[in-house]
């Protein structure tokens, strides 16, 4: 009983709580509706599970395609021990998104409908078509892993054989369906604030995409290298903080542009909650992030590139819930004299759903060949006491020569 009880650490407790809430909310979902788990109405039908669970979790998992197109496109093969991690969130990511779809749907048993009564006329259409085929582009994607892993050289072979067109094809559905949520929302200009609907939202979801798929590769590395003690490719994360920084700064400058082009620089000043948000999006993803990755030294240390790499995730976030709740709120107001706020029970919906990908990352690192062979070593903890530091530093070792570089 003792050592059962000494394996419950605070995040397995903490996981199991949220997965419990989760399981209740999921079976008052399921048997009384949505109206009995949500604050979704006839006004305000699309919420939290869309905003965050479908349209933010699309472009949390671009990592994948971003990666995977670094390495096995333009042939920079130095990114390719992180390319597995990042195809596995991908992969995780969109499984998800689409277990968050059917909670939203009103009739999940009918999600099979799109495949076929098609409506080629539906950006909708297009982005379902594009998930489920980009999902099963990433299981095939993914797939070597565990074929590694149960020795199956033979269909390994085949597999490694339609790699690179396999991930062509996954780019370009990216493209399609990340700019396409995008594209959702330019049929209702009337509904949305000025700071957020804009004729250039397609490019603006891609090209903010990319970054974040960056930013997603970074906070996943340090924190695997924390929990699972992997090395860490600190050189590497550095070079893709710089590419991250440098696609935030154009998809800004482009932001910047069309605000101006459409006279929309006008509401800064007035003390709007919308204005609170965007100012907030822009300091958690632009901002922040420019002053941490230049802050001498500790800028480019290992804990400096996830603050980094994380406050733009957080502003990416914002920046789609922005788009897909915050742009709609004053339309709300005003019209129909409603406000939209998630419920208890989008809420536990949308954490355990976080919580079962922590959890599903964690068990495939366990038990599967995700980080390459020599990257077993342990990490030094980033807390080390400067003695034990010193200690090391005097008789170095293999490990941490290798980890050195």
């Amino acid at each position: 009983m003792k050592l059962s009880l000494s394996r419950i650490t605070f995040w397995k407790a903490t996981a199991a709580v949220f997965l419990l809430g989760g399981l209740v909310t999921t079976i008052i979902r399921f048997g009384w509706g949505l109206g009995a788990s949500t604050n979704l109405s006839d006004m305000t039908p699309w919420g939290l599970w869309i905003g965050f669970d479908v349209v933010t979790g699309v472009g949390l998992a671009a990592g994948g395609f971003t990666l995977a197109g670094i390495v096995h496109i333009f042939h920079i093969k130095r990114f390719h021990p992180i390319v597995r991690p990042a195809i596995l969130t991908a992969f995780l990511g969109y499984c998800l998104v689409i277990v968050g779809l059917l909670f939203d749907l009103g009739r999940p048993w009918a999600i099979w409908h799109a495949l076929i009564y098609q409506n080629p006329h539906s950006v909708l259409f297009e982005v379902a078509m594009c998930v489920m085929t980009y999902t099963a582009v990433l299981a095939l994607e993914f797939s070597p892993v565990v074929l590694e892993r149960f020795r199956l050289q033979k269909i390994l072979k085949v597999v490694k054989a339609i790699t690179v067109p396999l991930i062509i094809l996954g780019i370009l559905l990216s493209m399609l369906h990340q700019s396409s949520l995008g594209s959702l929302y330019l049929i209702v200009p009337q509904k949305m604030h000025p700071y957020w609907y804009s004729p250039m939202l397609p490019v603006l979801f891609f090209v903010s995409a990319i970054s974040v798929g960056l930013g997603m590769t970074i906070v996943e590395s340090y924190l695997s290298a924390r929990a699972f003690q992997k090395t860490l490719e600190t050189p590497l994360l550095r070079d893709l903080a710089r590419i991250m920084i440098g696609v935030l700064l154009v998809y800004f400058m482009m932001r910047g542009i069309d605000l101006f082009r459409r006279d929309a620089l006008g509401y800064l000043l007035d003390g709007s909650f919308e204005t609170f948000m965007l100012y907030l999006e822009v300091a958690f993803m632009l901002v922040i992030p420019l002053l941490l990755f230049n802050i001498r030294d500790w800028g480019r240390s290992r804990q400096g590139l996830f603050f980094t790499a994380f406050s733009v995730v957080l502003g990416f976030i914002t920046n789609r819930l922005n788009v897909t709740m915050t742009s709609l709120e004053g339309y709300y107001r005003d019209n129909f004299g409603v406000s939209y706020f998630p419920g208890i029970g989008e809420l536990a919906i949308t954490i355990s759903i976080v919580t079962v990908g922590f959890v599903i990352f964690a068990l495939a690192v366990k038990y599967l060949p995700i980080f390459p062979h020599h990257e077993e070593e342990t990490v030094l903890r980033l807390d080390s006491a400067p003695a034990r530091a010193t200690s090391a530093s005097m008789h170095p070792s293999p490990a941490s020569e290798l980890r050195r570089h």
